[in-house]
């Protein structure tokens, strides 16, 4: 383990979310948690944030991150900022576990919007996409269809 204490250990599917802060630790400003996110796992589809900018340093393995029109191979000491509004997804096509820092700024995207998706995603059988993209708009995130 890398991080000694989380606060919280949100899994949705097997993507893995273990909170070091969130918006009470840091008076609103920032939300950080380590990503964790095994081969082959089905991953957010494009969106992008409203009001919240994303920050990623890859900890472990290779993430493969859209960011606008550019997708981008990231590997351990790699980062990249995703400013709000701007188009990112990513995926893991590689053999090895990703896990990378994630930062969120202002934490207006905390752990209540992964607990709610979470629910939703660890329901059993096909999620109930309708109830997902409600999620989302209420909390600054907006989906985007694939070209």
């Amino acid at each position: 383990m890398m991080f000694p204490n989380f606060k919280e250990t949100i899994r949705m599917g097997s993507l893995e979310l273990n909170f070091l802060l969130d918006g009470q630790d840091t008076d609103g400003t920032l939300v950080q948690f380590e990503l964790v996110v095994p081969p082959s796992t089905k991953v957010p589809a494009p969106h992008f944030h409203v009001e919240v900018d994303e920050t990623l340093y890859i900890l472990e393995g290779t993430l493969t991150q859209l960011i606008g029109t550019e997708t981008r191979e990231l590997k351990p000491g790699d980062h990249c900022f995703i400013k709000r509004g701007v188009i990112h997804g990513f995926n893991n096509l590689h053999t090895e576990t990703v896990r990378a820092l994630c930062s969120l700024s202002p934490a207006n995207i905390g752990p209540d919007y992964f607990r709610e998706i979470a629910a939703v995603i660890n329901a059993g059988g096909p999620p109930d996409m309708q109830k997902v993209l409600a999620i989302m708009k209420s909390h600054g995130l907006e989906p985007v269809k694939p070209a």
